[in-house]
């Protein structure tokens, strides 16, 4: 059963902790120091069984200023939020900073608590109480139920395990679909046991013995054993608090940031294009490239923000933005990050990730990239899942992304990616150039591959007219170097099929193209040919006949000659001998009878049968064997269909 977890959040010393303790008679505060400071330092956990039959995992997070982005990190995978404002002190600075940082992380319902009842009078309790409702108007809170609570006396307390037993009890909450994801909050090692990490696991579920990959670094390492609140487990779902111990790793290994999730769910990259929203409580407006601090997950990272459409973002404003990170994240689409200035340190704002691998972009430089990266951001705002594929794809060009690349660029996986992409494959706007790998490339981006090839064959048949065509390395070496062989042999396929290409031998040619000689080339060409036939078997030499026909310019004599040979008109025996085709075919006719009638037949009798010398006629008995006429026993020669 998926746990439901609720987070803590508000100023230092505001209560949180004591609260949680009355709420569940847990102590959230481990550490040495914590104790002694009287304040939270790290993240506390606990849990609370409700009536409804739920367990209700808990996150007490600090609210000292020092330790905001610990605090950060203790809201991944929160659920619900207990908003806790201490009834002496009302709304204060991390107040309000951690009540941006839930807004902007996405969490969605909570409960307002007002601590300390019993340190203020009735007449003030309502002044802070108004204080709080006008302060959550227009947010996620606005109609949140909201509990005075004393934590000394537990006064309200059961109203608070009530208010979040109906809460439990009436929503139904799913498992988050896909692989298992853990973003690692802490890490420690048990003498006998090894490394141990923890978290909120935030999608899909992992058993023992499955194996853990740990990014951005991508080291891998067993699941040992699993506990969720202190109980061992077989399997966790999305939603539990979990701790998991590992083989195969050591702790110096892992740190809090890195995300544990199943094997090949994840990319590591440095550049996430985002959604961001800057706060209307920021006093000037955020510049281009401005560094900043990027909290995701559990990560916190230094980064830039690349403002795509202007030169400073206002404050209250919302825009598409790429965020430029000094060290490489892995994240779905969807994930929600804060960015908090770089100093003073202060949240200033934060939105949703809507690409986890995308291209770089350019800034502005002309009208037409302002237009391109507006297009851009629109799809990715929008929930059209087939039109950011079909973006993804074309950003990735000839490359194109395999099943598996796909669906961690859109953060959809399996039998749900395969039923979205059957639309885009039925209309051949995706089709499949590698049916092995399952590699997809947008329509788009091979009809430019196309259309590439047709326009070089055009112009080389009008350069090369009495050419054929192409032979398949040449066209391809004049598509770009990252255009390989499947997308290249797909392409020519495509072609074939819509009868705009034929193929022949090794020539690629376009369908329409005949090749069409002007007067003097049809001289040249009928010269050839009574040439070859007057010489008969005692035929010229390649030079000879070149020297013979210098009058014609040399490539047109080789083009023309070329010609001869590709319609059979000449019949090439050796590099240096040509022959008219209805001489060999005569002489073929001539050596299939002698042998039939003799059994074989060796050079001597070769040359009594057609009169010829050594020169011609052993480069004529090679040819024979050459088309598999005869073949060679030691010096005869007999029909190759008798051997």
């Amino acid at each position: 059963m998926r746990e439901i977890v609720l987070g803590t959040a508000g100023h230092v010393d505001h209560g949180k902790t004591s609260f949680i303790r009355a709420l569940t008679g847990i102590e959230t505060d481990r550490l040495k120091e914590e104790k002694k400071r009287g304040i939270t330092i790290e993240l506390g956990f606990a849990y609370l069984d409700l009536p409804c039959g739920h367990r209700l995992g808990i996150v007490d997070v600090p609210g000292h200023e020092k330790f905001v982005k610990n605090m950060v990190a203790g809201v991944t995978g929160m659920d619900l939020v207990a908003f806790i404002i201490a009834a002496d002190e009302g709304i204060m600075p991390q107040t309000e900073e951690h009540f941006e940082i839930c807004r902007l992380l996405g969490v969605k319902q909570g409960i307002i608590v007002i601590t300390k009842k019993d340190m203020v009078e009735e007449e003030w309790l309502e002044m802070v109480t108004e204080e709080v409702r006008d302060y959550c108007k227009g947010s996620f809170l606005e109609e949140a139920p909201l509990v005075h609570v004393s934590s000394i006396t537990g006064d309200g307390i059961e109203e608070v395990r009530q208010l979040l037993d109906s809460f439990v009890a009436s929503r139904q909450f799913t498992e988050a679909h896909g692989p298992f994801r853990l973003p690692v909050d802490r890490i420690f090692a048990i003498k006998g046991f090894g490394a141990v990490v923890t978290g909120t696991s935030i999608s899909g579920r992992v058993g023992l013995g499955a194996d853990l990959c740990f990014y951005p670094s991508e080291m891998t390492a067993k699941v040992r054993g699993i506990q969720v609140h202190s109980s061992d487990v077989e399997t966790v779902e999305a939603g539990h608090r979990t701790a998991i111990n590992l083989q195969g790793v050591v702790t110096a290994a892992v740190s809090r940031g890195m995300v544990a999730a199943t094997p090949g769910c994840l990319l590591p990259g440095y550049m996430l294009d985002s959604e961001l929203l800057y706060l209307a409580t920021n006093t000037k407006a955020l510049k281009h490239r401005a560094r900043v601090r990027v909290h995701l997950g559990t990560a916190e990272i230094m980064g830039r923000v690349s403002l795509l459409d202007r030169d400073e973002l206002q404050p209250g404003d919302t825009a598409g933005v790429q965020l430029l990170l000094e060290e490489p994240v892995a994240v779905w689409p969807g994930d929600r990050y804060v960015i908090r200035s770089y100093s003073p340190v202060a949240t200033i704002g934060g939105g949703e990730v809507l690409g986890n691998m995308p291209p770089r972009k350019r800034k502005r430089l002309t009208e037409r990239d302002r237009k391109q990266n507006k297009a851009i951001f629109q799809i990715l705002f929008d929930d059209n899942i087939e039109e950011k594929m079909l973006l993804f794809l074309r950003e990735r060009g000839t490359l194109g992304l395999t099943f598996d690349e796909l669906a961690v660029r859109l953060g959809t996986f399996g039998k749900q990616l395969k039923k979205l992409i059957e639309v885009p494959l039925s209309s051949r706007k995706v089709v499949v150039v590698d049916s092995t790998t399952q590699r997809y490339l947008a329509k788009s981006v091979s009809d430019t591959v196309e259309q590439t090839l047709l326009d070089t064959l055009k112009q080389y048949h009008a350069d090369n007219p009495l050419q054929i065509g192409l032979s398949k390395e040449e066209l391809r070496s004049v598509l770009d170097r990252t255009v390989d062989s499947k997308v290249f042999h797909f392409c020519l396929s495509e072609l074939q099929k819509k009868d705009l290409i034929v193929q022949e031998e090794s020539a690629v040619r376009l369908a329409t193209h005949q090749v069409a000689l002007q007067a003097d080339e049809k001289k040249l060409q009928e010269d050839l040919q009574n040439w070859y036939r007057e010489k008969g078997l005692a035929t010229a030499t390649t030079r000879e006949t070149m020297d013979a026909f210098k009058d014609y310019p040399a490539s047109l004599v080789k083009e023309v000659f070329a010609l001869l040979l590709r319609e059979g008109k000449l019949v090439k025996v050796s590099e240096a001998l040509c022959y008219d085709a209805k001489a060999i075919a005569g002489l073929q006719e001539k050596v299939t009878n002698f042998i039939e009638r003799e059994g074989e037949i060796d050079a001597p009798r070769f040359k009594n049968l057609t009169g010829l010398t050594r020169k011609f006629s052993i480069p004529l008995l090679e040819y024979f064997d050459r088309i598999k006429l005869t073949i060679r026993v030691g010096d005869l020669r007999v029909l190759r269909k008798k051997s």
